[in-house]
């Protein structure tokens, strides 16, 4: 079986901070809600994927917090929490995250987050330099593993000291929970190929991504070890390519220049991530040039930071670009689309079908005569943005 015959790992994405059909607008936008992401997560529970991606940022809910009560409301979805090193201590995370598995029965995903705006950082109590981070991250996550997947843990390392530290329940998932991460410098690589299972990189064009996933390998097997591929995509699908740029261009339909203009240097600025800086030069702030590959269009990168690219397009034209990062070793997509609810149903009402994904989970279904009946449901509304995600 080569690898796009193989089936994708399809997740879908929480907006913590927010939601809306419009970037960079308060119009149809809704604000965080605990019962919009119930709605969220059950949905897609129900639709079929795998499971969700909950961001972490100042703006967002605490994931693992939002985590733990989704999981109370859902049956299979799995949860990509994100661990910050530097906000808490290994132990402290360790308890966290066994006690998130073990209360929701073995599904939970753990996120590497070492990046983000200096000011944030800053205001979570981290200061150290863009590559000492991975450093600090590498005795944290050392600490981490052992208590997870041993119960105890001792260090006295340069930037993590932890004696005779103990975890008393270990976590459903043995030797512990899978570890995602997304890094595109060549520290964050580095510190990729020894822990890390699954290599994240945003949505960037094929050649750029065939060229991180080579350098991630490398690494990886310099440390002898192998790592699996994903990739953070937004997704506008619908039943043409027409009507799906017709909806791009209405996604950023109420965003100004000065917007745009205000929030390219916010990122261009605030930050010293590698990752953030090569989805600015993707477009580089201007409306002209957003289709940067074929079916890849970064405007949500004019004014979200994280991941700012969407494959738009039928559900055959986004199946064959899927089947190119398919090619490459990407095996998990980590999706998302605005605002959230309607996307979910149109991603796997459309695309699942192409990609020769399972369909909606428990979906009603009764017989009169030659007639079948599909119970269904949708939502309707609108979003903003946000995230760092």
């Amino acid at each position: 079986m080569s690898k796009t015959d193989q089936p994708l790992d399809f997740l879908w994405f929480i907006p913590s901070s927010g939601d809306g059909a419009y970037l960079g607008s308060d119009e149809l936008s809704r604000p965080p809600d605990p019962g919009y992401f119930r709605e969220i997560a059950v949905a897609a529970d129900r639709l079929g994927y795998s499971g969700v991606l909950i961001p972490v940022g100042a703006a967002c809910e605490e994931s693992f917090v939002l985590a733990a009560d989704l999981a109370a409301r859902t049956e299979k979805l799995k949860f990509l929490v994100a661990i910050r090193p530097g906000t808490a201590t290994p132990a402290y995370y360790a308890r966290l995250a066994s006690t998130l598995d073990r209360v929701s029965n073995g599904r939970l995903l753990l996120n590497i987050v070492v990046g983000g705006s200096a000011q944030e950082l800053a205001g979570d109590g981290i200061f150290l330099p863009h590559d000492e981070r991975y450093d600090h991250a590498a005795e944290f996550f050392q600490v981490f593993n052992e208590l997870i997947e041993t119960g105890r843990s001792s260090l006295d390392g340069k930037y993590i000291k932890a004696i005779d530290a103990k975890l008393g329940l270990p976590p459903v998932q043995q030797p512990r929970p899978p570890i995602y991460f997304g890094g595109s410098s060549d520290a964050a690589i580095d510190f990729a190929g020894g822990i890390v299972d699954k290599y994240l990189t945003w949505g960037e064009p094929p050649a750029q991504v065939a060229e991180k996933i080579a350098h991630a390998r490398k690494a990886a097997a310099a440390k002898g070890r192998e790592a699996s591929f994903g990739i953070r995509l937004h997704f506008i699908v619908r039943e043409t390519d027409e009507e799906a740029w017709e909806a791009a261009d209405r996604l950023i339909s109420k965003l100004s220049d000065e917007a745009i203009a205000s929030a390219q240097e916010v990122l261009t600025k605030n930050s010293d991530s590698v990752g953030q800086a090569r989805m600015v030069a993707l477009h580089n702030g201007r409306r002209d040039r957003l289709e940067v590959s074929p079916n890849l269009w970064a405007g949500i990168g004019l004014v979200r930071s994280g991941a700012g690219t969407a494959l738009v397009g039928s559900p055959k034209t986004i199946a064959a670009r899927l089947r190119e990062y398919q090619a490459l070793g990407i095996d998990t997509v980590i999706a998302s689309g605005y605002p959230h609810v309607e996307e979910a149903y149109r991603v796997a009402e459309l695309l699942f079908p192409e990609l020769g994904l399972p369909g909606p989970r428990g979906q009603l279904r009764a017989s009169f005569g030659d007639r079948q009946v599909f119970g269904g449901g949708g939502h309707g509304g609108n979003v903003k943005l946000t995230s760092a995600s």
